[in-house]
C-alpha cells in the first residue's frame, strides 16, 4: 500500500482565475508529514452549490453547507481531515460555524461566505485550537501554483493513495473558462453520495440555480455511479464555485451547455479516480449495463453487481466467473428476462440466451490479470436505460484496512 505522498495520476491542471489554495500540517492527523487543513479561497465573491449525502446520519458541516447553499457570495471553502465532526451534537455545529468564522477572518471576509468541509474519524469533537493554527498557517501560504494545488488536495486526503485532481477548458461568448476540481475517497464509498469530498472551482460568472442544476445532475452521472464498498458516509459533500474571474455575462445557452460539458468530464474523472483508489483495490471495474427499462433499474443491477463480494473476489483473483455476476444481476430487484441477457467480460462473450458460451477461460483470465481496469458488459433487453458504473476489487487489504482504522 503506498502512502499519500504518491503523486496524482496525471498531471496538476491550472486554477482558475481569482483562486488560490493552500494545506498545510496543523496536527490533527497523527501523521505529522500529511497536511490536514486546506483552505480554498476567491479573490471575487463566488455563487455557490452543493450535494450532499442522503445518509439521515450527517455531519455538522453537511448541516452548514446545506444551509447556505445555492447562494451568491463566497469567498471560499475551509476542510480538515483526520476528524469527520460527524455525531457531535450542538457542539459540532459550532465548531464547524467557528471553522467558518476563523478562515473568513484569515482571507478577510465574513464567517457566512465560507463553506466547511471535515473528513476522518466519526464521534470525536475537533481539536479547535489545532484547527484555528492551521486555518491561520494556510492563509499565509494561499497561492496559485501546481505545488499549492497538490498540497491542498493532499490536505483533503484519508486513506487515499493519491490525490485525485481534474481539469477543462470551455468557451462561452469569445470567453476562455476553466474548471477545476479536486476530491477525495478511497472506501466508505457507496452511491448518494460516497465518503468523498469534492470541490470544484471555475472562473466563469453563473447563476445560483443553473450552478445547483448543473451540480446534481454531474453528480448524478459520476458521484452517484460509484461504489467500493457500498457503505455511505455522513460527510460526504461535493461543492461547485464559480467567481466570474473570466468576465462576461452569467452562463446561458451554448455558453452554459459547454459549461456543463466540462463539468461532466471533470467530475466523470474524478469519480473513476475514487474508484481506482479504492483502499487496497488492485482492479478498477467498470460496468455497463444497457436495455433496461429506464436509467434507474440500470443503476439498480450495476450497482448490486458493483456491491457483490463474490464478484469483486472473483475479479481480484483474475476468476472469469460469469455465473456471480449474472446472479447478482437477478437478485438487484429489476425485473427482466434472463433468456434475452447477454454477458461480455473484457470484450469476451461469456452468457447469452440463458445459457454460457464457449471462451478461453484462461486468456479471459489473463485479461483481467494483466489490466488494471476489467470490463464488465451485461445487456438484459432492449430497453432505453443504461448506465455506466465504477467499482473496484475486494482484497485483504481492504479489510486489513478497516479493521485496523479506528472509527
Amino acid at each position: 500500500m503506498t502512502t499519500s505522498d504518491s503523486p496524482p495520476d496525471g498531471p496538476i491542471p491550472p486554477l482558475p482565475r481569482g483562486w488560490r489554495m493552500a494545506a498545510v500540517h496543523a496536527g490533527i492527523k497523527r501523521n505529522a508529514t500529511r497536511e490536514d487543513v486546506t483552505l480554498v479561497a476567491s479573490d471575487l465573491p463566488a455563487t455557490a452549490a452543493g450535494v450532499y449525502t442522503s445518509n439521515l446520519v450527517f455531519a455538522a458541516p453537511v448541516a452548514l453547507d446545506r444551509s447556505r447553499t445555492p447562494g451568491v457570495g463566497f469567498r471560499g471553502v475551509v476542510i480538515n481531515s483526520g476528524n469527520a465532526n460527524a455525531c457531535t451534537g450542538s457542539r459540532g455545529l459550532d465548531d464547524a460555524r467557528r471553522m467558518a468564522e476563523l478562515a473568513g477572518r484569515a482571507i478577510g471576509a465574513a464567517g457566512e461566505q465560507m463553506l466547511v468541509l471535515s473528513t476522518g474519524i466519526i464521534g470525536e469533537f475537533l481539536p479547535m485550537a489545532t484547527v484555528e493554527r492551521g486555518i491561520t498557517a494556510a492563509a499565509a501560504l494561499l497561492a496559485a501554483d501546481e505545488r499549492s494545488t497538490l498540497t491542498a488536495a493532499r490536505g483533503m486526503m484519508t486513506t487515499d493513495t493519491r490525490p485525485k485532481l481534474a481539469g477543462g477548458g470551455f468557451l462561452a461568448d469569445g470567453v476562455d473558462c476553466t474548471v477545476f476540481g479536486m476530491a477525495k475517497g478511497a472506501a466508505m464509498i457507496g452511491p448518494r453520495l460516497a465518503t468523498m469530498l469534492g470541490v470544484v472551482v471555475t472562473d466563469a460568472a453563473i447563476d445560483p440555480a443553473d450552478a445547483q442544476r448543473a451540480l446534481a445532475e454531474a453528480a448524478d452521472e459520476s458521484f452517484n455511479c460509484v461504489s467500493v464498498d457500498g457503505h455511505m458516509s455522513t460527510n460526504d459533500t461535493v461543492l461547485l464555485l464559480a467567481n466570474a474571474a473570466a468576465g462576461g455575462r452569467p452562463l446561458a445557452g451554448a455558453g452554459l451547455e459547454a459549461f456543463r460539458r466540462t463539468l461532466d468530464h471533470v467530475c466523470g474523472h474524478l469519480a473513476r479516480e475514487m474508484a481506482d483508489d479504492g483502499e487496497g483495490a488492485t482492479h478498477v471495474m467498470r460496468i455497463e449495463v444497457s436495455g433496461t427499462f429506464d436509467r434507474a433499474a440500470a443503476r439498480q443491477i450495476a450497482r448490486t453487481i458493483a456491491d457483490s463480494p463474490l464478484v469483486k473476489t472473483a475479479v481480484h483473483g483474475a476468476d472469469p466467473n460469469w455465473g456471480r455476476i449474472v446472479s447478482a444481476a437477478g437478485y438487484s430487484g429489476v425485473a427482466f428476462d434472463p433468456s434475452r441477457a447477454e454477458l461480455r467480460l473484457n470484450g469476451t462473450l461469456l452468457f447469452r440466451a440463458g445459457s454460457p458460451v464457449a471462451f478461453d477461460a484462461e486468456q479471459v483470465s489473463a485479461s483481467i490479470r494483466d489490466a488494471r481496469e476489467t470490463l464488465i458488459e451485461l445487456s438484459v433487453g432492449d430497453g432505453p436505460g443504461r448506465i455506466r458504473f465504477y467499482s473496484s476489487d475486494l482484497t485483504a487489504d481492504y479489510v486489513r484496512l478497516n479493521a485496523d482504522y479506528h472509527t
